[in-house]
């Protein structure tokens, strides 16, 4: 190990950055490096230039062009000691689209379509609490807490933790899994005893997709915005939504209100205010919307929504 490469690892590990993001940022330090051939500590910021403008002709991922970019400031700013080049190094706009959503009826087909096990259970647990998969699968038997209904994720995303409600009808299924299973710390352990590889749960998702009928490209991250689209359309508020997914910044919680849909059948478009009735838009007399209702989305059973959960006795 070069000892530039044992710099950058000391200084993401005293500020105590994830394992997962140090390797990361190891890996794109890395990349860098074996692009020009010589350390990154000789280059110039003409060569930072052209080394983003090469990632974005091959066509590289923006998260993967912004993972690298994050790196590369971190070693110019903290361990290079050479803040003047990280304005050279600038993030790629990545587009905002937003995110695919099911409806509870396509969730609840697709959890059908999980055979009963281990993975289904998992699956169930991502909607019903809204998990990360890194989350899911790195969940301990010390996690759950039966006595309150509460799930606790150690370590999420930026090495936060936080408690979700358990609903009934899950804490019931864990217990039956760990009465038939018996785990003594991974709650859901791979053949070699470590957490169950993401990989495994991910290819038990796409085939349940497909058996479900689903056609949109949805992952089991999906999961985790349907959990949140549809607690917020039963009525949970933002600062609770916010602190339920874990998210640092309110912002980041407010794009699940331009995913609600539970609305849009109620709001009357200004033309036809102005043709059905004559009143202009916004003078107040605007009359009751007749004809067809609009169809409130409701939450699928098993979503995590405080109200949902009966006590339950003894811990899992």
């Amino acid at each position: 190990m070069t000892p530039l490469r044992q710099r950058l690892i000391d200084e993401l590990t005293r500020r105590n950055y994830s394992p997962r993001t140090i390797v990361t940022y190891v890996a794109a330090v890395a990349r860098t490096a074996r692009h020009f051939n010589r350390s990154p500590d000789l280059l110039t910021p003409d060569q930072l230039r052209d080394f983003q403008l090469h990632l974005i002709a091959q066509s590289a991922s923006w998260c993967l062009f912004n993972q690298i970019t994050c790196a590369l400031r971190f070693l110019y700013r903290h361990v290079l000691g050479r803040p003047d080049f990280v304005p050279f190094v600038v993030y790629g706009k990545k587009p905002r689209a937003l995110p695919v959503v099911l409806g509870p009826a396509d969730v609840r087909r697709l959890l059908d379509a999980v055979p009963t096990g281990r993975n289904r259970l998992m699956l169930r647990i991502a909607y019903g609490c809204g998990l990360r998969v890194g989350e899911l699968t790195h969940l301990r038997v010390a996690d759950i807490d039966g006595q309150r209904s509460v799930l606790w994720v150690r370590h999420g995303k930026g090495n936060k933790d936080r408690g979700v409600p358990l609903p009934a009808v899950l804490l019931d299924e864990l217990r039956d899994y760990w009465r038939r299973h018996r785990p003594a710390d991974w709650l859901f352990a791979g053949p070699a005893g470590r957490p169950l590889d993401v990989s495994t749960l991910q290819r038990a998702f796409q085939k349940a997709r497909r058996s479900a009928g689903i056609r949109q490209p949805a992952t089991i991250h999906t999961l985790r915005h349907c959990y949140a689209t549809h607690l917020l359309e039963a009525g949970t508020d933002l600062p609770t939504l916010q602190r339920l997914l874990g998210h640092s910044h309110l912002s980041t919680t407010l794009q699940y209100l331009h995913l609600r849909t539970d609305r849009l059948p109620h709001i009357r478009s200004p033309l036809e205010l102005l043709e059905g009735s004559g009143n202009p838009p916004g003078d107040g007399t605007t009359p009751a919307r007749t004809g067809r209702r609009g169809a409130g989305v409701r939450p699928g059973t098993g979503a995590a929504h405080p109200t949902h959960f009966g006590s339950a006795p003894g811990p899992a």
